[in-house]
């Protein structure tokens, strides 16, 4: 395809030249699977032309200018080009931090000890609540200009500390209104089974009464104003069954809600697969997954999506099985899990160092599954994730000059300079 068949309407062209690495993850437009992983199609020489919001040419600098004589260059000044992170798990928008878990977790309190105290999601619950839409949308601001800053260019964003239909659709419209005046590309997820709400957990039949609200209510005014592409439940044992998330998943999915599920993360409860079953767009966590459920995975299109600061900051000790998923055949995914109890993580990078040295991932699979697999965990992979023409135009620049070298430089940030659509969301100074 030739630049004038990529014209987007006279816009201007940007050119990002002079990398010392270019990685591209080009190939198909879908989730990478098992070896495929393997290959992050590492270029040396090669810039990237930008019309517009999309990609239009990937070639030698030379070719480029030749090209496309009077554009503008962006000088990679000998760094790494990359495609922008596509962070498919967060909970951005919320009030307080939690510190003091932190420290009840270090005396030996579980995590679903300390939720069934009323702290946990509850405690975030109850603080925003108590939080207008206009704290709520400021907050999460920055947070987000945090999250560029380490090169994300796309981010899914749950609802789920509203925990009342009215809370959970303030939630999703602060959400909206976020992705319609930030540089990223904002996803949204109606996460109303993110817990049984505290009014609903003793008195009889409360369980289902929630249940119920979240299908005849939440999920049709969802569906109604296009608040949320996915529907997310937190299947766990001591939390949401798998039975009642197959009732709950389904409903959503007639309304046009794709299924997402938080899935098998503290002890093994099947939902792993139940998400194959339900043909669910990705099942997140996965740190007690079952060998019965890496094999569903794999033989699924459901992208098993990891989180390792997770279970990092909450001590466990033990991690999400991503190498044995990868050697199934199942396609991975990584994801910062940002949120205030379990995993207060902005820097994407540190998620990758986590999957070298925790995960056992090779970098090119850390790659693979931080750009296009998580672009695939929300219907994105022929979108983003890759550095080819058509794609979008996500990108990202960093001050390294080899792309094995992110993963290794633990806890740094150097992300120089980062655009979603081609507009800068994280500027070069």
């Amino acid at each position: 395809m030739s630049p004038n068949d990529m014209s987007s309407g006279g816009a201007p062209t940007m050119l990002f030249v002079n990398a010392a690495q270019t990685l591209t993850a080009s190939g198909p437009a879908r989730a990478r699977r098992g070896h495929e992983m393997r290959d992050a199609d590492v270029r040396s020489g090669v810039g990237v032309a930008v019309q517009g919001e999309r990609i239009v040419m990937v070639d030698t600098d030379d070719a480029l200018r030749r090209a496309f004589a009077d554009a503008t260059e962006v000088d990679c000044d000998r760094g790494l080009l990359a495609p922008g992170f596509v962070d498919s798990h967060t909970h951005t928008v919320f009030g307080a931090a939690r510190y003091a878990e932190q420290e009840l977790r270090a005396t030996g309190v579980p995590y679903l000890e300390i939720a069934r105290r009323g702290g946990g999601i509850h405690s975030s619950v109850r603080d925003l609540r108590s939080r207008t839409n206009d704290e709520l949308f400021a907050l999460a601001v920055p947070r987000l200009a945090r999250l560029a800053s380490g090169g994300v260019t796309t981010v899914e964003i749950k609802s789920g500390y509203g925990l009342t239909v009215a809370d959970e659709l303030r939630t999703l419209r602060v959400i909206r209104d976020l992705a319609t005046s930030q540089p990223l590309d904002i996803v949204a997820t109606c996460l109303g089974a993110h817990e049984v709400p505290l009014e609903f957990r003793d008195r009889d039949g409360g369980r289902q009464e929630w249940l119920a609200l979240l299908a005849e209510e939440l999920f049709p005014q969802v569906a109604a104003e296009s608040l949320a592409q996915f529907a997310d439940i937190f299947c766990e044992p001591g939390v949401f069954t798998v039975d009642e998330a197959r009732v709950l998943l389904q409903h959503g999915q007639r309304l046009g809600l794709r299924a997402k599920l938080h899935a098998d993360e503290l002890h093994d409860g099947g939902a792993a697969g139940l998400a194959a079953e339900l043909g669910a767009i990705s099942a997140d966590h996965l740190a007690a997954i079952s060998p019965e459920g890496i094999a569903a995975l794999a033989a699924s299109e459901t992208v098993a999506t990891v989180l390792p600061a997770t279970m990092l900051f909450l001590g466990t000790g033990r991690q999400a099985p991503a190498r044995q998923l990868i050697e199934a055949g199942a396609a991975v995914a990584l994801a910062t899990d940002f949120n205030p109890g379990t995993s207060p993580l902005t820097a994407f990078p540190l998620v990758m160092t986590l999957a070298v040295s925790e995960l056992r991932l090779s970098a090119s699979e850390a790659w693979i599954a931080s750009t296009v697999n998580g672009a695939a965990a929300l219907g994105l992979a022929g979108v983003t994730g890759q550095l080819s023409p058509g794609f979008r135009a996500d990108l990202a620049i960093h001050a390294v000059e080899d792309f094995r070298a992110l993963p290794y430089w633990f806890g740094e940030r150097l992300c120089v300079g980062s655009w979603s659509r081609g507009r800068a969301c994280h500027p070069m100074r």
